[in-house]
């Protein structure tokens, strides 16, 4: 059980009915922040049919967990929708100290094409959605976040999820997807230097998880989400929690020398062995690489 070492914050977690967005809004709560959880998925109405998880339950769960839980529908490839949210949050609160951005619409209609074919037989609508429901929506969401808050508290941390992209020449696995994740630790690096430039107090970095066991993943291996017995399957061995990434996002946002790593893409496995947590079943996973 953590300590309530966040207590009286407010962070935002975009993309958070499900998978790791579900598992750092958790541990942030855990921690006893007030989290607003965003995404498209309520319970009146679910983006996956075939997949657990709202925003209501995890807004639920938060509050279950010692925070206090928000649920707030949201498409992240709208504007006006990112508008209105921070716009509720700063009449409902009237500060916000940590956004995390998650959304990313890049799995959608995963299964309609293999996702490891050659660039030249990828649908344009998956680029379409990566960096829409990805690295646009993570875009917009920073902007509100400046505008609305940050430049006038001259603080806050802001986390942009990605993935480790020090691949080499030889990555194999997808052109768009690599293509869009490097964009999005680049995109982290340069915001940081313009904070740094005019003197704003608020920390931008990439955080990377390992394979993480989602509900698709569980799904995958013919799993119930969340089953205790994964480690029977071999190829789960390796894999992390989605709460592994959410200690990571805590550690950082309870580091009085956070600014250290302004800018920088970091690794879950690597923060934890300099911050000492563990994933929920006490191992400490090493950073992943495809």
């Amino acid at each position: 059980m953590q300590t309530k070492n966040l207590q009286g914050r407010v962070a935002l977690v975009t993309g958070s009915s499900r998978g790791g967005g579900r598992g750092i809004a958790l541990a942030l709560g855990e921690a006893g922040a007030t989290v607003y959880v965003t995404g498209r998925s309520t319970r009146a109405k679910s983006t996956r049919t075939d997949l657990t998880g709202t925003i209501e339950d995890t807004a639920e769960a938060i509050t279950q967990r010692g925070g206090l839980g928000i649920a707030v529908r949201c498409d992240h490839t709208i504007d006006a929708d990112v508008k209105a949210l921070y716009e509720r949050i700063k009449q409902e609160q009237g500060t916000l100290n940590i956004v995390v951005n998650n959304a990313w619409g890049g799995y959608e209609d995963y299964n309609e094409v293999d996702f490891s074919v050659p660039f030249w037989e990828q649908p344009m609508s998956r680029w379409d959605k990566m960096f829409e429901g990805g690295l646009r929506a993570q875009m917009v969401s920073s902007r509100y976040a400046m505008t609305t808050f940050f430049l006038e508290q001259n603080r806050g941390l802001l986390i942009n999820t990605g993935v480790y992209s020090d691949y080499g020449i030889d990555y194999p696995i997808n052109v768009f997807y690599d293509t869009v994740k490097r964009a999005v630790a680049n995109m982290t690096r340069a915001m940081s230097q313009n904070l740094k430039a005019n003197h704003i107090d608020v920390i931008a970095l990439t955080l990377a998880p390992g394979w993480m066991r989602t509900e698709a993943v569980y799904k995958h291996y013919g799993l119930d989400a969340g089953d205790p017995d994964f480690m029977k399957v071999e190829a789960l061995h390796t894999t992390e929690s989605v709460e592994y990434i959410g200690r990571a996002v805590v550690a950082l946002a309870s580091d009085p020398h956070v600014s250290q790593k302004a800018g920088q893409l970091l690794e879950v496995g690597a923060l934890a062995e300099q911050y000492g947590f563990t994933d929920i079943d006490g191992r400490q996973l090493p950073p992943f690489r495809i």
